[in-house]
Formats: structure tokens, sequence, C-alpha cells
């Protein structure tokens, strides 16, 4: 019986090394490459061809879903899905028969999802399995509108545990690169996620974004103040200052 050709794609060092390691225990598993993006596993998957990949969701410069577009899905192998999305995200792969892991998972999930993947690929159609990723693409493209966001927490992974923040006691979030520092009562967390992305996952009649890396909880400003050069200055009530830009000036008056 042949090995199953296999593909990992995360662009987090740490979480390619340990699935490596976890399919390294499996004799009927060959790696044949480890893509740190969306371009390499594109360039990967197409040269390549492998029977299974494990895909990230939530990349930076092409996510799992827009390499899926990229390589066509009726060329895509049989796809696990790596994902730290929340709830209502993981009833959409549910519902369309694919499996996926959440970060942070445990040994046990993870082998549970290989025994599942390798049972499929025992009776692998490829012309099914395109439907069914058209069906999630077509689903994950207009979920926003389908399902509401949970603008009351934000679910944060931190040094292997999972962490639920209530979002009214986050004072101000600044971006790091492909992270954000999430403020919360004098404790920070590192959370991998866009400022971009987090903004639409917060209540806007709250959250105000007023620096292309800042964002902050109306109920923390204690003070707006202009500057003599025409900008303005927020104050929070933990004594942090932020420079706010002039076109975002007017939509933190509104919600003041």
């Amino acid at each position: 019986m042949s090995r199953i050709r296999t593909i990992i794609v995360d662009d987090e060092p740490l979480a390619r090394r340990a699935i490596k390691h976890l399919l390294a225990r499996d004799s009927e598993i060959h790696v044949v490459a480890r893509c740190r993006n969306g371009v390499e596993a594109v360039k990967q998957i197409s040269t390549m061809k492998p029977d299974l990949v494990f895909l990230d969701v939530q990349m930076p410069g092409m996510s799992g879903f827009e390499v899926m577009q990229a390589v066509g899905v009726e060329n895509m192998p049989l796809t696990v899905f790596v994902t730290a999305y929340d709830t209502y995200a993981l009833k959409a792969f549910d519902m369309q028969a694919l499996d996926y892991l959440l970060k942070p998972f445990e040994d046990s999930r993870f082998e549970q999802t290989l025994r599942r993947a390798k049972k499929a690929l025992s009776r692998y159609n490829a012309g099914s399995s395109a439907k069914r990723f058209e069906a999630l693409l077509e689903r994950h493209q207009s979920q926003s509108t389908i399902v509401p966001h949970d603008t009351s927490r934000i679910v944060i992974s931190s040094n292997g545990k999972v962490v639920f923040l209530k979002t009214e006691g986050v004072d101000w979030i600044s971006a790091a690169d492909y992270y954000v520092q999430i403020h919360s009562q004098k404790k920070t967390f590192l959370h991998r996620q866009t400022m971009n992305d987090l903004e639409k996952q917060l209540d806007p009649e709250k959250f105000v974004r007023v620096h292309r890396s800042a964002i902050v909880n109306v109920d923390r400003v204690k003070e707006l103040r202009p500057t003599p050069n025409g900008d303005h200055i927020v104050t929070l009530n933990d004594g942090t200052e932020l420079k706010v830009s002039r076109r975002r000036r007017h939509r933190l008056r509104g919600l003041l």
C-alpha cells in the first residue's frame, strides 16, 4: 500500500513542527512539503499533487480559503483545516463534512482527525469533494451576513491555554505586525489576528479605531484634546495617550 503524500501549510513554525512531529509517528504518512504561507501552498499543491493537506485557515497575505480558490476546488486534495475560528465557522465546516483541528489541539484530537482522513481517503471522490469545497467557499463568503459575530468576547490562544476575554473589560488594542496586543485591566494579551479582522468582530458602538494601529473602548476614554499642530490626542482612564488620525476623529467624537 503506497504511503499518503501529505503537505502541511501553516505560517507558524511551531505549528508546522508540531504537525510534522505527530505525522512522523504514522508509517503510512509521507510529508512531501511544509509551506509557510498561501503562495507556497498553491505552488506545492499544484506541483506535488498530494493526497492530503493540513491547511491553516487564517494566514497573512493569503488565507486557506484563498488557497483553495487559487488551486481550484476540483484540484484540491483531501483537506483537514487547521483553524482558530470560533463556533459558527466550525459549524460551517461540519455541515460540509470537512474535518478540522481547532488550535490549540490535543494529540488525541489530532490522531482522531488523522484516522478520519485516512478512512475518507479510501473512498475519496474528487468530484464530490469539489462540490463540497465550492459550497464551503460560498458559505465562507456569505457567513458574515448569515450568522452574527459574537461581540461579547474574544477567544485568545495563550501559552497552550484558551482565554475567553470579555470585550467589556478591554481598554484598548494595539497592532503588532500580524498580531495584536489586547490591553485589559493592566494585563496585556498577545493575540494572533490582524487589526482589520479583529475590528470586524468588535461592537462598532463600543469600539472605535482611532489610528491605523490602535482601537479604543469608548467607555475608557477620559478626554479628547487638540494639539497645536491640528491633531488630536485621546487619553484613557489608565493614563494611556493615543494619537487620533484626522479621518477617524469624527467617528470617535460621534460615539463620545
